[in-house]
């Protein structure tokens, strides 16, 4: 593989994961606290210092991870600029994508959030799915499901996490 190609592959690795990272965790996070019956504001809190935490803290992993890889694969420095834009591209992939399953939560209250959070974070991981499908010619279908399943374990253990300590009492 030439080494735009492998810039390319580098740059779509880390918008994919950056999206579906944060979809997975935010979303996971939101439902855990939501299904408490939490305030609003803490829910909004919550997920707000997760995005940007998170964003800052993926996009510095992949700064570190694809230099370490560059060095690795061609025993050379990857020239510094793209090893940055990578790490941009997962940065804003990831706080961008954490907004949507945090939307719902500013817009509707109890389980309407809850639910149209789950709901367009499960449309949003099936249509990330199709979207790498068609770029990397893979199934479509399969892919999509595939990927809108991850997730859903990740919304499922939120959920069946954050009951599990509201029911034995444990912070809330």
């Amino acid at each position: 593989m030439n080494n735009s190609k492998k810039q390319k592959v580098m740059y779509l690795r880390n918008i994919i994961f950056g999206v579906e990272d944060s979809l997975v965790s935010t979303v996971g996070l939101l439902s855990g606290i939501a299904a408490n019956q939490v305030d609003q504001k803490t829910i909004i809190l919550a997920g707000v210092v997760l995005i940007f935490v998170e964003s800052i803290s993926m996009g510095a992993g992949s700064m570190i991870s694809e230099y370490q890889v560059s060095l690795y694969e061609s025993h050379r420095d990857l020239p510094f600029g793209k090893v940055r834009l990578a790490a941009f591209l997962m940065f804003i992939s990831y706080l961008i994508a954490g907004l949507i399953p945090l939307w719902p939560y500013l817009f509707f209250t109890g389980q309407t959030a809850l639910i149209t959070s789950i709901v367009i974070t499960l449309m949003g991981l099936f249509l990330l799915g199709v979207i790498s499908a068609i770029k990397f010619g893979v199934r479509i279908w399969r892919n999509g499901i595939r990927t809108l399943l991850i997730g859903g374990v990740a919304i499922f253990v939120g959920i069946v996490v954050g009951k599990l300590m509201g029911y034995w009492g444990i912070l809330v």
